[in-house]
């Protein structure tokens, strides 16, 4: 009455597997094993082809900076077609669940070992340079992990590569990350740490100008298909990268320019709104006067905008509307659908308020 049974059926097989697998005490398992060992082997079969005309002895070699330029130059050889690089990492995936399972079997050779390390740091790199972390260094050893944190710094963009990540905090519109990413050597990696900084500066404004956010984005994606669309065997494929790399450049500092003086950030936004669907029915409205508009329309957001819960409440929101439809027929804003208008308004009040920027 008093008691607690603890049952520990089905324990033994997980045990038994891990024994199998670490100690090699118990053979009961030793399938499984087998079985990822196979794959481990076709895997790195299938990646040493795909590594055919790279030399990897540098990074074989146990000399840190030849171990660097390495595994940088391997991820530039990766780069450079997206097919290519998309089979890399999917099959070092399946390296690693293979390799999860038969890691302390006596089947796998030393030099086996350090080629598979050698493929996770190639894709741990380049996953972080694309996506700012990598999720599978957990069975990386400490010397791998090292290599790959200098490799990053040595190019001076760690800060780029971090960018998005929670901690830490950084200028995404500080030019002297853009100078540190034009003195980037290796094209296919200039033009992707290119392609994350102006995705993450685009990101970022989107936290205050909506608009402005969208347009870009459209102009990003417009360009990135364009270079996407280019033959893999191109001889001009070095001019391809350099324009590529040069319109994001271009971009980027479109992006970085500082809007109309005199009006604050949230009148920039509502401006850039009020001038987008000009451009978008063909009218013309004079840019004085939409600085004006601009403004005034802010005053009636923040008036409405005042309770915790406006933008969720029917009433509050039928206010608003009335009162702009009020004002645009007041300054004489050309009678586009005022459904439109409001609905772009409603949408960058929503967004600039949430992200509580002063």
């Amino acid at each position: 009455h008093k008691g607690l049974i603890v049952d520990y059926i089905g324990i033994k097989r997980a045990m038994d597997k891990a024994l199998a697998q670490y100690s090699k005490v118990d053979n009961e398992n030793i399938e499984d094993i087998n079985a990822s060992v196979t794959v481990v082997l076709d895997t790195l079969s299938l990646l040493d082809a795909e590594f055919n005309q790279f030399d990897q002895t540098p990074y074989f070699s146990k000399v840190p900076s030849q171990q660097i330029q390495c595994l940088k130059e391997a991820a530039e050889f990766m780069l450079k077609s997206v097919a290519k690089k998309n089979g890399f990492m999917n099959m070092v995936k399946r390296l690693k669940l293979a390799y999860d399972v038969c890691v302390g079997s006596d089947q796998l050779n030393q030099g086996q070992r350090d080629k598979i390390h050698f493929y996770f740091a190639v894709r741990s790199y380049l996953f972080k340079l694309i996506k700012g972390d990598a999720p599978d260094t957990a069975q990386m050893n400490a010397r791998v992990k090292q290599l790959i944190a200098e490799a990053l710094k040595s190019d001076g963009v760690e800060e780029i590569v971090k960018m998005g990540a929670k901690q830490g905090s950084f200028d995404l519109f500080d030019k002297d990350y853009l100078e540190k990413l034009k003195k980037v050597k290796l094209p296919h990696t200039k033009v992707e740490l290119l392609k994350k900084l102006l995705n993450q500066a685009i990101s970022e404004t989107g936290k205050t100008n909506r608009a402005k956010s969208i347009d870009f984005s459209k102009r990003f994606e417009a360009l990135v298909k364009r270079y996407n669309e280019r033959k893999e065997d191109t001889k001009l494929i070095s001019n391809v990268l350099e324009e590529f790399s040069v319109h994001i450049i271009e971009l980027y500092e479109q992006l970085c320019e500082k809007g109309i003086p005199g009006i604050s950030t949230e009148e920039q936004a509502f401006y850039d709104i009020l001038a987008s669907l000009a451009t978008k029915y063909d009218f013309t409205y004079p840019s004085e006067k939409l600085i004006s508009l601009s403004s005034e329309v802010k005053e009636v957001v923040d008036d409405k905008a005042k309770y915790t819960d406006w933008s969720q409440r029917d009433d509050i929101k039928a206010g608003l509307k009335a009162d702009l439809i009020i004002l645009l027929h007041r300054w004489g804003y050309p009678p586009v659908s005022r459904d439109e208008v409001y609905q772009e308004i409603f949408k960058q009040a929503e967004n600039y308020k949430k992200h509580h920027v002063s």
